[in-house]
């Protein structure tokens, strides 16, 4: 047995903002995969996926049958014979490690499934996302439901606000652009309930509550225009707004040691770098105008061209 691919993602825009109602662009990103797979060894790796899709199953018994019924059977057999998910994606990354399983979950066992052949009707996206955010919240303890949305359904999803989010086309890739997306390794990995955990924290203040509102949403927003539009101007005068915004708001979620090169994009322009996912560590998410200048100035990292337009 070997079950369907299901990809990676990158939020573009939207990390934070879109808890509180901002605009957000989530993208698949091929480059990552995985799939469920029968053990056919028993290594450290494929017992302890083993083991996290048993606790998986027991939380799943516990879900609303209203929304969305297994044939938990079948899932119990497959598990206790070795059903592992076999998966490229690094965990703690900000890429979707677990939106991936979810939806994988979810293609081969869920009853009266809603398939990506059907017209996709908001009211379809948002009954998956809600399905999605009950089952991925035994990982992150709460979860929008957007990373296994856009692993299941492997098209760009725009958010425009909690309740209004639709299937969309993004401007095609040009492989020659020098305008480029790209991830920065920063070679640890991040916690997504801990930086959740500070932001519910800091959204206690009015002052943050006001930034969020006035600063960081209004530019996230503006992003996700931009880039639809293809307005690439625009986009990187936004970009370089945002980027400020989150080195000075947002530090905890910024490892210490990428704080003076975060600096470094905004004062010199060869680059804008944003959080990616909820950040922590994991991938860091970078905009360029100039990839190969952005390439030099940041040679000493792992960089991952993700886009070029």
């Amino acid at each position: 047995m070997k079950g369907p691919l299901f990809y990676s993602k990158i939020l573009l825009f939207g990390e934070y903002g879109i808890i509180k109602d901002s605009k957000g662009l989530s993208i698949p990103y091929n480059f990552y995969n995985g799939a469920l797979k029968m053990a056919d060894n028993s290594s450290e790796t494929v017992l302890k996926s083993n083991e996290s899709l048993k606790c998986f199953v027991a939380y799943l018994k516990g879900l609303d049958a209203n929304l969305v019924t297994f044939d938990i059977e079948k899932l119990q057999q497959d598990v206790d014979a070795g059903m592992y998910f076999d998966s490229s994606i690094p965990q703690g990354y900000g890429v979707g490690s677990s939106g991936a399983l979810v939806a994988a979950i979810y293609d081969k066992y869920a009853f009266d499934k809603i398939t990506v052949l059907e017209n996709l009707t908001r009211e379809k996206l948002l009954t998956l996302k809600a399905i999605f955010s009950e089952m991925e919240s035994f990982f992150h303890g709460k979860s929008s439901g957007l990373d296994p949305l856009n692993s299941y359904l492997s098209i760009p999803i725009l958010i425009n606000s909690k309740d209004n989010i639709e299937a969309t086309g993004i401007p095609s890739q040009n492989t020659d652009g020098k305008n480029a997306v790209f991830l920065l390794d920063s070679g640890i990995i991040g916690e997504t309930a801990p930086m959740v955990h500070i932001f519910m924290e800091n959204m206690k203040q009015e002052g943050f509550r006001k930034m969020l509102k006035t600063q960081f949403i209004k530019h996230t927003d503006a992003c996700v225009d931009d880039f639809l539009k293809g307005d690439i101007k625009s986009l990187f005068g936004n970009t370089k707004k945002l980027s400020k915004v989150v080195l000075n708001h947002f530090k905890p979620m910024i490892p210490q040691q990428f704080h003076e090169l975060w600096k470094k994009g905004i004062e010199t322009n060869e680059y804008y770098l944003k959080l990616c996912g909820s950040g922590g560590g994991g991938y860091i998410l970078g905009f360029t105008e100039d990839i190969d200048k952005a390439k030099q100035s940041l040679k000493d990292y792992k960089l991952e061209v993700v886009y070029n337009f």
